[in-house]
């Protein structure tokens, strides 16, 4: 894994921890934590193709999501716009701006939308 420095801020520069994803049974080395800026998305490629979209809020919770915008099938969620409703943190989509619960990965606009979220670890 190549590590680079994107905007790191003096704060987020000192976080040496790695963002693990479970997937299968393991937990796939994503991205150093240092790369994530709260209320900002980061893609991310996965061995298997799909593409999962990683967030941080504001207290250092670290949330990852499919990066697919069902609504359109464009790969844009990583790039929505970051905010929270009632304490819960969401995305919402650049393209249609429906919201996505981080943690749950339901769609904040229509009950019958969701999409996928990943286990996810600061180590």
């Amino acid at each position: 894994m190549t590590t680079r420095t994107m905007n790191a801020t003096p704060d987020t520069a000192r976080d040496t921890r790695v963002i693990r994803l479970a997937t299968g049974g393991d937990w796939l080395a994503v991205c150093d934590r240092s790369l994530l800026t709260p209320g900002r998305g980061v893609a991310a490629l996965l061995p298997d193709g799909r593409q999962v979209a990683l967030f941080v809020d504001r207290s250092g919770r670290t949330y990852a999501i499919d990066n697919r915008d069902p609504f359109t099938g464009a790969y844009v969620l990583s790039r929505g716009l970051v905010g929270s409703d009632g304490g819960q943190p969401f995305v919402a989509s650049p393209l249609l701006k429906q919201r996505f619960d981080l943690a749950t990965g339901a769609c904040l606009d229509d009950d019958e939308v969701s999409v996928p979220v990943f286990e996810v670890r600061a180590d």
